[in-house]
């Protein structure tokens, strides 16, 4: 895995191992991005949120491209572990700040913060993504022209929209589905 574009385009990212494990492959994320730079002005100065981040691979693809900050919140360990020294092999360490904890419990202690671009990979078949997208909406984390980018198995329902957010497209990459929303017009 490595990263696309932007001022760390080509370096190797380190990430897990083992059968249970779905980086994002790079065709997903390039795909992923360039919709995102198609309703984007730019990556300029965005906020960044990076949910069940994993290796960190989506907020760093955003530190990269000119995100202001990110926020990776993961409860394991090793995850904590691997966006850490990602970040540094990166030299973005200064601009990414890392919460280990339970993304459902953690939520709610970003109150009255706001991201432009949110990244959610819940675990697949898990129901977690509909019920952290209702979280977002209710926890109001969204900027107001900011986009959600939800990353689940195709073979599960489609996630359900929230008051005050609406889904924009779903698309489908293999395995992957990838669902954008926003904000309710």
């Amino acid at each position: 895995m490595r990263v696309i574009s932007g001022t760390a385009r080509g370096h190797r990212l380190a990430t897990f191992t083992g059968r249970d494990v779905r980086p994002t492959p790079d065709r997903v994320r390039e795909a992923v991005f360039n919709m995102l730079a198609s309703r984007l002005d730019s990556f300029d100065d965005c906020r960044v949120l990076d949910l069940f981040a994993g290796s960190g691979a989506m907020g760093i693809e955003a530190l990269s491209r000119g995100a202001r900050e990110a926020l990776f919140i993961d409860n394991g360990a090793t995850a904590a572990r691997i966006v850490g020294k990602n970040l540094a092999h990166c030299r973005m360490s200064d601009r990414g700040r890392l919460l280990r904890a339970d993304v459902v419990k953690s939520l709610g202690r970003l109150a009255g913060e706001k991201y432009d671009l949110i990244f959610m990979d819940p675990p697949y078949h898990s129901g977690l993504a509909e019920r952290v997208l209702q979280q977002l909406a209710e926890a109001d984390l969204l900027a107001e022209a900011g986009l959600i980018v939800v990353e689940t198995d195709r073979k599960e329902p489609p996630t359900g929209a929230p008051l005050r957010l609406q889904r924009l497209l779903e698309r489908r990459f293999g395995r992957v589905r990838i669902e954008f929303f926003t904000h309710e017009d």
